[in-house]
């Protein structure tokens, strides 16, 4: 299961002055191809999908539920927005990244219904390198919703502009803004690339923040690499980021790309900071219960 990293590392960039190149990073597969299928889905990948979504959304619900012990708070905050927002707003979800199965892992709480749907289920970027290595992997990840996303490549890069496109089609998308599993748990700088996606999506999304713990414990990140049960998980489901005043600001005040960026990206972080708090104070009052 430790093919289920699906992480976002996007380091802070700028567009390319004057049409000047930049070295790229190597992608030993070409994955060229994943986009155009991914941005129109033909009929095989809706059946395959179809399939893909359900059984590994009933897996991570059997993990995560039934084996081990969840205790979730506010998910109806996530549910809601799921089934009753507005028809073509669309829904960023951002949360901490503590192990490689926390997608698809977290997405078990969620009911049956959603989990297990492919016209539900969020789309969420994945390192190339990890989950798009041959084409048998390539095809799995992209029937899950998966766009592969390059490490290094900076938040100018086709993954980044599915993502705001997918947005812009009201869809949901799913964002791990710390860019790798955090194994230290230390407080690291967001990625700037979840700033690039909010402020270039032609409508500003819901926002929801979502703070776990444990989740390296059901799937540990030093070997032997194997599923746990019977772990103490919890979930914090925050409520809705409001940056309608931020982004107001930013497109009415002469500020570059790269500072607009930065500012909506700080500010996810200080909101997720503070779910962070609360959700450790609620993780050690259920370990001592």
């Amino acid at each position: 299961m430790s093919s289920f990293l699906f992480n976002l590392l996007l380091k802070p960039a700028a567009p390319p002055p004057n049409g000047a190149a930049v070295q790229q990073p190597h992608v030993p597969y070409n994955i060229d191809w994943i986009f155009p299928r991914l941005r129109r889905p033909n009929r095989l990948w809706h059946i395959a999908s179809t399939g893909v979504i359900g059984l590994v959304g009933f897996f991570s619900k059997i993990v995560i539920v039934w084996l081990n012990k969840a205790r979730v708070h506010n998910i109806n905050v996530l549910e809601n927005a799921l089934e009753n927002r507005p028809k073509g707003k669309s829904l960023l979800t951002v949360s901490n990244h503590h192990s490689c199965f926390d997608d698809p892992g977290i997405w078990g709480l969620l009911k049956l219904r959603n989990v297990c749907n492919k016209n539900v289920i969020r789309w969420s970027m994945a390192a190339h390198d990890i989950c798009f290595t041959c084409k048998a992997h390539s095809l799995f990840f992209m029937y899950g919703k998966c766009i592969p996303v390059v490490r290094g490549a900076g938040v100018y890069q086709p993954a980044v502009d599915l993502c705001i496109e997918k947005l812009k089609l009201g869809h949901w998308v799913h964002v791990f803004p710390e860019g790798k599993v955090n194994m230290t748990k230390e407080d690291l700088r967001f990625k700037w690339g979840v700033g690039r996606i909010i402020y270039e999506a032609p409508d500003l999304p819901i926002i929801i923040p979502i703070w776990h713990i444990g989740m390296d414990d059901v799937l540990p990140n030093e070997p032997p690499y194997y599923l746990r049960m019977g772990k103490k998980l919890t979930y914090n489901f925050g409520n809705p980021i409001d940056l309608s005043a931020l982004m107001e600001r930013l497109r009415s005040a002469p500020v570059s790309e790269e500072e607009a960026r930065k500012q909506i990206t700080d500010r996810i972080q200080e909101e997720m900071m503070i779910l962070k708090q609360e959700t450790e104070r609620l993780h050690s009052e259920y370990v001592k219960s």
